[in-house]
């Protein structure tokens, strides 16, 4: 006995099911994943640790971004406070750059006297994961085993999640003064972290988001963050 044809009207109809459920688990997902970015944002690990990570943004011309600024004095209040004996400095640079945002790091925190001996720096990561892995190789020779990491709120999701998969037992220490935190660009950082979390639960990747900074003159031309 054959089985009657399925109609016109039914197969679209089916087609239309199948596009709800379809855009209904989709929006669950990212609903989901949006309140976790601004849960873990909300949450201060902090304690003591073997070393404090800052997670580079954008600088200009070997001069912090304000963003960047804001999570260096952070770290800066964290090390001093006794959180851990090391700050770690990340972030490398891109074609044109004469400096990197690791550098600018290091010299920004010397001049807020941390010791040159307690600052250690990764200057090659070009994106948040190349900057993690960089990470989990100077914690090894220094034999250094848990980290606090300093960025802003809504990257504090991925951030811990590079760190769980490279092995690092880290926690998160968000900063409070990000530029950032206002309606428009905490929803454009959501919006970029909820592509940058799906890409690399999905593909294995990593991509950041330019930090477009103020208005670029011939002394502070802008240079887009090669990582965090």
């Amino acid at each position: 006995m054959t089985q009657p044809r399925l109609t016109l009207g039914e197969r679209l109809r089916d087609l239309v099911l199948v596009g709800l459920v379809f855009i209904l688990g989709a929006g669950a997902l990212v609903g989901y994943t949006a309140f976790r970015i601004w849960q873990v944002g909300q949450q201060d690990g902090r304690r003591h640790v073997d070393a404090i990570v800052v997670l580079g943004t954008a600088q200009y011309n070997g001069r912090p971004s304000p963003s960047l600024a804001a999570r260096l004095d952070h770290a800066i209040a964290l090390y001093a406070e006794g959180d851990a004996p090391y700050l770690i400095t990340t972030g490398g640079k891109l074609p044109g750059d004469w400096t990197t945002e690791a550098e600018v790091g290091r010299k920004y925190a010397m001049a807020r006297a941390v010791p040159d001996s307690a600052i250690l720096m990764e200057t090659t990561g070009r994106s948040t994961l190349e900057s993690m892995q960089n990470v989990r190789a100077v914690m090894e020779a220094k034999g250094l085993h848990t980290a606090l990491f300093v960025s802003d709120r809504s990257h504090m999701l991925r951030v811990l999640r590079l760190a769980q998969d490279q092995g690092i037992e880290g926690w998160s220490s968000p900063t409070e003064a990000s530029p950032d935190y206002n309606g428009p660009a905490t929803l454009r950082a959501t919006l970029h972290e909820l592509g940058a979390t799906g890409l690399y639960l999905f593909v294995n990747q990593d991509i950041d988001l330019p930090d477009p900074g103020p208005a670029s003159t011939p002394e502070t031309t802008a240079s887009p963050p090669a990582s965090g």
